[in-house]
């Protein structure tokens, strides 16, 4: 996995435990550290996150052996 693919994948989990508060308790932690939701530091979090969705969306679609795991081949005796 690359750095960027990690930064991405941190920068989404953020993201999915801001969504987390706002369904459970319409906390906007974002908007809340970063001055609201129509702040420009707010919405270049907003972007960054989905920006890391997309590249997250592309390990999906990645063969095992690239992500850094390995299969074992299974010997039918």
């Amino acid at each position: 996995m690359s750095t960027l693919q990690r930064i991405a994948l941190v920068l989404t989990i953020i993201g999915a435990l801001n969504w987390g508060l706002i369904g459970f308790f319409q906390f906007d932690l974002v908007a809340a550290i970063f001055g609201g939701q129509d702040a420009a530091l707010s919405r270049i979090v907003y972007g960054l996150v989905g920006l890391s969705g997309l590249i997250n969306l592309g390990l999906l679609f990645k063969p095992s052996e690239e992500l850094g795991t390995r299969r074992e081949a299974r010997e039918v005796r």
